[in-house]
């Protein structure tokens, strides 16, 4: 049951930047503060939630939910090491076109994690 906890909790989060912090950082912040902040915010959004989804992995005794937390840990962990560093580079470097789809497939990624997450809680939590 705490897996389910846990995964409802990161499925918060997730709602709750998409739908109020995301939409607001650029239109209250001047750009510069705004891109300055989103930099910092990223990495640890992204380790945080990859830390919460192995505990609940960890906390799991039903295999899917371990395999599906465990696969929603590791793409957590290649966003925040991989592709948010190269979506930064691509913006330093003006490079438009890279950074939008670099930026889309990290939306769309995050999109699918919320999906993942989903059905995970739609998973009967096993009583032993």
């Amino acid at each position: 049951m705490w897996s389910h906890w846990l995964i409802a909790s990161n499925l918060g989060v997730m709602f709750f930047f998409t739908i109020a912090v995301a939409p607001t950082i650029f239109k209250v912040l001047p750009t510069e503060w705004a891109g300055v902040y989103v930099r910092q915010f990223f990495p640890k959004y992204d380790l945080y939630l990859g830390v919460v989804a192995i505990l609940a992995a960890v906390l799991s005794e039903d295999v899917q939910v371990q395999r599906l937390s465990i696969s929603c840990s590791a793409v957590f962990l290649f966003l925040a090491l991989l592709l948010t560093p190269r979506i930064n580079l691509a913006k330093d470097q003006q490079r438009m076109q890279l950074f939008q789809c670099l930026h889309f497939l990290s939306v769309f990624i995050n999109v699918l994690q919320m999906g993942v997450f989903s059905y995970v809680l739609t998973i009967p939590v096993v009583n032993t």
